[in-house]
């Protein structure tokens, strides 16, 4: 494959991450939410992105984004949500079959309490754009941002649930984000993930969907195509960024040297930072070169590690 493109610049800005800011929870919830906060050392005008962990995972995972996307100018927020392996929280648990609710009611008290997470970094409230907000999440996080670009939960009745969109959500990128449901998923699935059977048709919010064409999920009866239908029957996703090879982690976005990555290459990762780096630049409004150069670079590539297709 090719080097990954360089429209992107390299980590250039010192950066600066606390963990835990603490976030007194509901009373349901049974455990206070925490979260890291990672900034650009220096910097104005700096966009936020809140970025939702994958199943097991926690607010510690995906330094590979995070390092990036805060050395160019974004700030990240990253919420522990209870299915995190860091809480320990077994099956049986009351609260386990509410907590996909409860992550999307965790992403939403993290821009409630956007201050008081921000004023964590000296100085760093006066320096972000509080207009300027994105989600992203991959696999279970997807599903759970997605919600908040307009996404709803189909229920046993066939009708779209309540509707979780917000408004202060300007953009979104949502990373191997499972498909339909019904009879697109396993039995097994079926009977354990009521929420996994999204209806898509008022996600409008602009975003980009990320997925590998090796991605097969073992909950689904599909193939990795299951992993584009956000992008197919969404209005709001405008671009789909297929990897070539890639694999539910993506090359391994979750971690570096992560030991359980099956298709770890820094080859998809970069293309992968940098792309949903240049496409939340230009969905945002600040800049799209960066994301028209991604794009000319894959296309005129004679052996790409991806490829990109828009609406």
């Amino acid at each position: 494959m090719s080097a990954p493109v360089s429209a992107v610049p390299a980590l250039t800005t010192p950066i600066v991450s606390v963990k835990p800011v603490v976030l007194t929870a509901p009373p349901e919830r049974g455990e206070d939410l925490q979260v890291r906060l990672s900034a650009p050392a220096s910097g104005n005008g700096l966009p936020v992105v809140v970025f939702a962990h994958g199943f097991g995972q926690s607010m510690s995972s995906y330094d590979p984004l995070v390092d990036f996307w805060a050395g160019n100018g974004f700030v990240v927020i990253q919420p522990t949500f209870l299915d995190s392996l860091t809480l320990g929280i077994a099956p049986t648990d009351p609260r386990y079959p509410d907590i996909w609710r409860i992550r999307v009611r965790d992403v939403k008290q993290v821009l409630d309490q956007l201050d008081h997470i921000v004023a964590a970094i000296p100085g760093l409230s006066e320096r972000i754009d509080r207009d300027r907000i994105a989600v992203a999440g991959h696999s279970w996080g997807g599903q759970t941002v997605s919600m908040l670009l307009g996404a709803r939960v189909v229920g046993p009745d066939g009708q779209p649930g309540p509707a979780e969109t917000d408004a202060r959500v300007k953009a979104g990128v949502l990373l191997a984000t499972t498909g339909f449901g019904g009879d697109d998923l396993t039995p097994f699935a079926a009977e354990n993930f009521s929420f996994m059977s999204p209806d898509f048709d008022a996600l409008t919010t602009p975003s980009l969907v990320v997925a590998g064409d090796h991605d097969q999920s073992q909950l689904s009866t599909r193939g990795p195509d299951w992993f584009t239908d956000v992008y197919r029957y969404s209005p709001g996703a405008q671009s789909l960024l297929t990897v070539f090879g890639a694999e539910h982690s993506l090359g391994g976005i979750h971690g570096y040297n992560a030991a359980d990555t099956t298709d770890e290459s820094p080859e998809r990762v970069a293309l992968i930072r940098e792309a949903s780096w240049a496409y939340l630049r230009s969905a945002l409004g600040i800049d799209d070169t960066a994301w028209k150069q991604v794009q000319a670079e894959l296309a005129e590539s004679t052996d790409p590690a991806g490829r990109i297709d828009n609406k």
